[in-house]
């Protein structure tokens, strides 16, 4: 078994082992036991980025069931390997900030063990070069992410949040499995890497469209895009943490990975550059306007995240347009996947933050009720730092880094309006159009964030607890 097989099984074998931890160890934060998975895997990631960076690629076979096709193949790019930082990276400190924010006397053996359920799921998508294999992980992310969501049970929101999100995910699981099945058909194989050169067999076959319109359907759902965005509002009713490292960082960057993985095979038609464009930038649009109404500070957020998937997935289909190009006029389209994947380590870091600022309030306040809130600025001023570095990052104002990634979507937006692919006196016009409207909005719901919290007059008496600043664990995970 090789050390990539390891870093995917690990998670899942201390998912077991933490809930017999927590039964003689009481008396011990139990987050402390989990904080090494994840940060080992992170190590053994970073011992890999010259590999990836000199243009290598890392292929690992585990034989399962071979006579079925079966093999755990783990396969490593610089695309999986960014997802695997990411996972376990940011895993370590939602771990870090857990043991601050969740008291010893919660479930914690469930908790963990649900976590690291996920984390070992997330690492399987976005490793395993076997479809079926990255299939069973796929499902794997919606039954932990169902738990980790419904983790306070007492309260129905949390059940409500949960039911919904693992209905709406396993519907777009089942979807992409219809889609990878009958991507298997014309090349025999359920090898991502065997699909996508001999992705030309796949395009002459009469299922491609199918295929296509499936894969899409069980990305768009994991990654909240329009219309299938509902799950993911109300799955906020999660603990700070989960939604932290679900929703900002990992899960509902899996539909993302899924579109930049398959678009070799599917970016030679015109479908997929169109829908993938449209929907991200519609969801972009729909989601910005609704963050600005929201009076909830997670539903800001949920929201927000929604919209800023949105922009990602619209420069992953711009991006497709460079398969439809030669030379340097490829080069110009393949400049959205860079943008793409710059935005999306970006809203994984502030958008991270950001939660974990509003677990920050809700424990020091009792609420996030954006009403009830205000006049914070001298109470909580390390937050206040922090909430005011990242709410300018992800409104895109210099010299922050979200500025940087939004100027380049708002560049990729303009150049896919005078492709030719495209009829430029009536959508290709919108394409700009939309994304400077989105970004507006953004501003708008990341001031309103600073401005309730912070600013305006304090309210004690409407505040269920004393505010306080909190304490530097907590502070920890939102500075770095």
């Amino acid at each position: 078994m090789s050390l990539l097989h390891i870093a995917v099984i690990l998670p899942l074998i201390f998912a077991l082992i933490i809930p017999i931890l927590y039964r003689f160890f009481k008396r011990i934060h139990l987050g402390w036991f989990v904080l090494p998975v994840p940060i080992v895997i992170f190590i053994y990631m970073l011992t890999l980025i010259k590999t990836t960076m000199s243009g290598n690629t890392v292929m690992k076979t585990l034989n399962w069931m071979p006579h079925f096709g079966m093999n755990f193949d783990l396969y490593l790019d610089g695309l999986g390997l960014l997802f695997s930082l990411l996972i376990s990276g940011i895993g370590s400190l939602v771990v870090l900030y857990s043991i601050g924010y969740l008291s010893k006397s919660e479930q914690l053996g469930n908790f963990y063990c649900y976590l690291l359920l996920f984390m070992g799921a997330m690492l399987g998508v976005v490793l395993s070069d076997n479809v079926i294999i990255l299939y069973l992980f796929w499902e794997l992310t919606s039954f932990s992410s169902f738990l980790l969501i419904s983790f306070w049970r007492e309260r129905q929101a949390s059940i409500y949040g949960a039911q919904k999100s693992l209905i709406i995910t396993v519907f777009g699981g089942l979807s992409l499995l219809g889609g990878i099945i009958l991507l298997a058909i014309p090349t025999q194989s359920f090898s991502i890497q065997y699909m996508i050169q001999h992705a030309s067999e796949i395009q002459n076959s009469p299922f491609f469209i199918f295929a296509m319109i499936l894969i899409m359907i069980g990305a768009f759902t994991k990654s909240a895009q329009f219309p299938f965005y509902i799950w993911l509002p109300d799955a906020m009713e999660a603990p700070t943490p989960v939604s932290a490292y679900l929703h900002s960082a990992t899960m509902v960057k899996a539909g993302l990975y899924l579109i930049a993985r398959m678009t070799p095979i599917f970016a030679a038609s015109q479908g997929w550059v169109w829908t993938v464009t449209l929907v991200g930038l519609i969801t972009l649009f729909w989601a910005s306007l609704n963050a600005t109404k929201q009076q909830d500070l997670k539903g800001i957020l949920a929201f927000s995240t929604v919209s800023q998937l949105g922009m990602i997935m619209a420069m992953l289909g711009i991006g497709a347009i460079s398969y439809h190009y030669q030379g340097d006029d490829s080069k110009i389209y393949a400049a959205a996947f860079t943008a793409a994947i710059f935005h999306l380590i970006n809203h994984a870091t502030f958008k991270g933050a950001l939660f974990m600022i509003t677990g920050a309030v809700d424990h020091s306040t009792g609420t996030r009720d954006v009403k009830k809130l205000g006049g914070l600025l001298t109470i909580m001023p390390i937050s206040f730092t922090i909430t005011v570095i990242t709410a300018l990052s992800m409104a895109g104002v210099p010299p922050f880094n979200g500025f940087l990634s939004k100027e380049s979507f708002l560049e990729t937006t303009f150049t896919a309006s005078q492709a030719n692919l495209f009829s430029v006196d009536t959508l290709g016009y919108l394409f700009p159009i939309i994304g400077i409207v989105g970004s507006v909005f953004t501003f708008v719901y990341s001031i309103k964030f600073i401005m309730h919290i912070f600013f305006g007059q304090y309210k004690p008496e409407q505040l269920p607890k004393k505010a306080h600043e909190v304490s530097i664990l907590m502070l920890y995970h939102q500075l770095f």
